[in-house]
Order: C-alpha cells, then sequence, then structure tokens
C-alpha cells in the first residue's frame, strides 16, 4: 500500500493540494493528514480521488525518521517532515514497517507538501 502524506498551512486550497500530489509523481492509495489540518479542501481532495482519509494526531509522527528536515517543523513537531512522517504512519499502519519512496514535494505555491511511503512486505 502506498500512502500520502500531506504537510499544509490552514488556508491551501484543492488546487494546491492536487499539485503536491501530482508532483509525488505516483498515485496513492490512501491519504494522511494531521487531525488538526484535516480542512474541507483536504476531504474534499480526498472524496474526489476516492481515497481512504487517515487521521493522525502529532504525537504520531514524533521522532520519525524523515529524509529531510525543516528546522522550524522539527522545534514543533518533532520531526523533520510533516508529510515525510505522515506517509511513514500512513503506511506503517497496524505494526507494518514501511519505507519513504522519495523525500517530500512542494506544491507550485508552496502551500502544501506530499510524500509518498510504502509498505515494506513482512
Amino acid at each position: 500500500m502506498i500512502v500520502a502524506g500531506i504537510g499544509l498551512r490552514q488556508a491551501a486550497t484543492e488546487a494546491a493540494l492536487r499539485d503536491a500530489l501530482a508532483a509525488a509523481g505516483q498515485a496513492p492509495q490512501a491519504i494522511a493528514v494531521l487531525s488538526i489540518k484535516a480542512t474541507p479542501a483536504v476531504h474534499a481532495v480526498a472524496k474526489s480521488l476516492a481515497l481512504p482519509l487517515m487521521q493522525f494526531d502529532e504525537t504520531d509522527i514524533a521522532d520519525k525518521d524523515t529524509l529531510t528536515s525543516s528546522p522550524r517543523v522539527a522545534s514543533r513537531f518533532v520531526t523533520g517532515s510533516v508529510a515525510e512522517a505522515l506517509a511513514l504512519a500512513g503506511a506503517a499502519k497496524d505494526g507494518q514497517k514501511a519505507r519513504l519512496l522519495a523525500p517530500r514535494v512542494k506544491s507550485a505555491c508552496g502551500m502544501a507538501t506530499a510524500a509518498l511511503a510504502e509498505r515494506i512486505p513482512s
């Protein structure tokens, strides 16, 4: 299963989210987002793509090893990249192991990021 982790600013539009997902380069089978960032735009994109929306708390992504790191994100969320950590959390749900497919990518407007992770077969 491939999960797209989405990082976003509260004002991110559906277009920004779609742009970030497209930039990731591969269609996910689910979307993961922080519960506090599950905006109407996120719900609309997940619904229009017919993808399950997985919601996580900040504690679920803390201390996840990511490929990229933002000092601002690290100080607030205790991980280097929200999108990458969410992708890992979503793909590793139910105790599975997961790996990132690539570093996070940004939408052209910079309002959203996306990263993909896949479950590692046990």
